[in-house]
């Protein structure tokens, strides 16, 4: 079963748009559908029998890093049909388009001016089979161009996911992510919008002008010459100062737009808590602020435009007018001839009318440059818990767990663990405790490999985890974190996200295990109950408790809870410890506990603040020792009679 199958289209159905796998009469296959109405069913029946069908896409991952540079040469290159096919198009149109002014000279020359109607006639037909030719290869350009690009910016929006799954919890601490969402979506379109158009329009500029200077070369030398060094010279020096300029300005732009997504992606994420104080009138300013941001960079590039359009429109004028000026004299001392003058000014004009064009693709080409130095910073991003080449695979583990004189901190200032060592045996459930920030949860992710300590070394069964494949590591040590992410999809689907191929069974048996029957029985799909976005649909308890079931299924040696039941009211907490022990039977566990009704069950207990561990033994133990424990356990006892 595909993953979300229903959702996305995953089935391999044959209507598109994600419709895929759903009844018509409205049967549910993973999202709500009405059904088709009766009006549209025989087209689509016909869509249907049209559609061919498409193999399942395979897309290995790998924990390497891509080390392939990104370049616009390199997203082209992966496709030599599309793009072979593609430049021959061009080639062709942008020939094509200079026979009509070399068709305009034959027919005034030897045919106006010679009364030869029959030359005349044919050349009026040459300049038609040229253009319906023109078309043709316009067309062919257009389709394969765009297929190209839609292969192209595909492959790169799979590459820059992918490195986003291979980055370490560190980046996404860091950087925003309606910054990262940006280099998925605006930066990615940028690169399509040039790579579909915007190249193949280049040449085809480029190779007009080339065409045009090499036939007014060969209608008159010293015309040609006089003509383009009036031109090209303060043309040159305009487009000089448009790319420095742009440079920075569309740079700044791209800038712009990532803090505008960033502003939007917090807010929407963030609405209950501005209506729940009021901040509507702030949050709006605030974005104002940042959509004013936008706009000025968008001011700044258009202000660029506004002086590098006109002024090559102007010089392309006057280069015309004295083309006019000194062809007309010419014309008349019968140096050249009236049908001459004319194809000289058609390709004078055919040689600015790509200035113009150019003046709109350079635009597109900054904004796609700028995007693809955004790009290649991201993929140029190391992961900060990176897999070394020859990683093994970590046999199947018993549970031990060892920390040897282990030193961590997120900023190398302030160290949140110093010198910490633990020896975790196989089966056995330690429960951390402590002050909040003292590093129970960081002690917990140095076990689960989502950081690596900055000294010392931690081991899984006598293996360093940095030299174990992530994948080997991950498959045999579960995390339940204290606000579990459930996805939009089914029931069915979030149980088993860890082991997709996880039978019925399997999926039953967790469900029973961890106290999710309730739930599904007086839920109207059973597992296939389709949960809304980040689990909305069910309370905090079942949230955990699904969370529970998956790390179930899973099935690993060593199981991580960070603060599972810290947010639940106490039936909820009740019903997730017991969850909890059913989950760790036979496994080690590390129990990062806010409640010390957690830590009391645990086979040990260790208390971790500054910087350390400062007590470790059992509870019965550290009650006794009258310590750090004792005490935190006293006024734990007194608030919960209390309550």
């Amino acid at each position: 079963m595909s993953m979300f199958g229903g959702g996305f289209g995953g089935h391999g159905g044959a209507i598109p748009g994600g419709l895929s796998g759903t009844s018509r009469k409205g049967g549910q296959s993973g999202t709500p559908f009405a059904g088709i109405p009766p009006e549209l069913a025989a087209g689509v029946d016909r869509l249907e029998a049209t559609e061919p069908e498409h193999p399942k896409p395979h897309e290995p991952f790998r924990q390497q890093p891509d080390h392939r540079p990104l370049t616009l040469w390199s997203m082209l290159a992966n496709r030599p049909a599309f793009l072979v096919s593609a430049a021959v198009a061009v080639l062709v149109e942008a020939l094509l388009l200079q026979a009509g002014p070399l068709l305009v000279q034959v027919g005034i020359d030897h045919g106006i001016v010679a009364r030869d109607v029959p030359v005349l006639v044919g050349a009026s037909i040459a300049f038609l089979v040229a253009v319906g030719l023109t078309a043709v290869a316009s067309g062919v350009r257009i389709r394969q161009s765009g297929r190209l690009a839609a292969y192209a910016t595909r492959d790169l929006r799979v590459r820059i996911f992918s490195h986003l799954q291979r980055l370490s919890l560190d980046f996404y601490t860091k950087e925003k992510a309606g910054v990262t969402m940006t280099r998925m979506t605006s930066d990615v379109e940028a690169l399509q919008q040039l790579l579909q158009e915007g190249f193949a329009q280049f040449l085809i500029q480029g190779l007009t002008m080339v065409v045009v200077t090499a036939v007014l070369v060969h209608y008159n030398v010293e015309l040609a010459a006089i003509t383009l060094l009036l031109v090209v010279p303060p043309l040159a020096a305009l487009s000089i100062w448009f790319r420095k300029a742009a440079d920075h300005g569309y740079n700044r732009q791209r800038d712009a737009i990532a803090a505008l997504f960033s502003h939007l992606s917090e807010s929407l994420y963030g609405v209950r808590v501005i209506t729940a104080h009021n901040q509507q009138h702030r949050s709006v300013v605030g974005h104002r602020e940042v959509v004013g941001g936008y706009r000025d960079a968008n001011d700044h590039t258009g202000r660029i435009n506004a002086v590098y359009g006109p002024g090559s429109s102007v010089i392309g004028l006057l280069g015309l007018a004295a083309l006019l000026l000194i062809g007309g004299r010419m014309v008349l001392r019968d140096e050249l001839t009236i049908g001459e003058l004319t194809a000289f000014v058609l390709y004078l004009n055919a040689f600015f009318q790509p200035v113009q064009q150019l003046v709109q693709l350079y635009t597109n080409y900054q904004q796609a440059r700028a995007a693809l130095g955004k790009l290649r910073g991201l993929l140029t991003t190391a992961p900060g818990v990176p897999e070394k080449v020859s990683a093994i695979a970590l046999p199947p583990a018993s549970g031990g767990i060892e920390l040897r004189e282990v030193s961590f901190g997120y900023d190398s200032e302030r160290p949140v663990l110093r010198d910490v060592s633990l020896r975790i045996s196989p089966g056995e459930t330690i429960a951390c405790v402590g002050p909040t920030g003292a590093g129970k949860s960081t002690l917990a992710k140095l076990v689960a490999r989502l950081y690596d300590p900055d000294r010392g070394t931690v081991l899984i069964d006598g293996h360093d985890l940095r030299d174990v494949t992530l994948d080997s590591l991950h498959r045999q040590v579960g995390v339940v974190p204290q606000e579990p992410f459930l996805f939009a999809g089914t029931l069915r689907d979030n149980i088993a996200f860890a082991r997709p191929d996880a039978s019925e069974a399997e999926i039953g048996a967790a469900v029973d295990a961890v106290g999710l029957r309730e739930l599904v029985d007086r839920s109207p799909g059973g597992l296939d109950t389709v949960l809304h976005e980040r689990g909305q649909s069910v309370s905090s308890g079942e949230r955990q408790l699904i969370a529970l079931a998956r790390v179930f299924v899973a099935a690993p040696r060593v199981v991580v809870l960070d603060e599972a039941t810290s947010s639940l009211d106490l039936r909820s907490e009740l019903r997730v410890e017991a969850a909890v022990q059913r989950l760790l039977d036979g496994r080690t566990a590390i129990l990062v506990a806010h409640r010390l009704s957690t830590a009391r069950r645990a086979d040990r207990v260790i208390v971790v603040d500054d910087g350390g561990i400062i007590e470790s033994g059992s509870h019965e133990e550290l009650v006794a020792a009258g310590g750090r424990y004792a005490a935190m356990y006293a006024t734990w006892e007194s608030h919960a009679a209390r309550s």
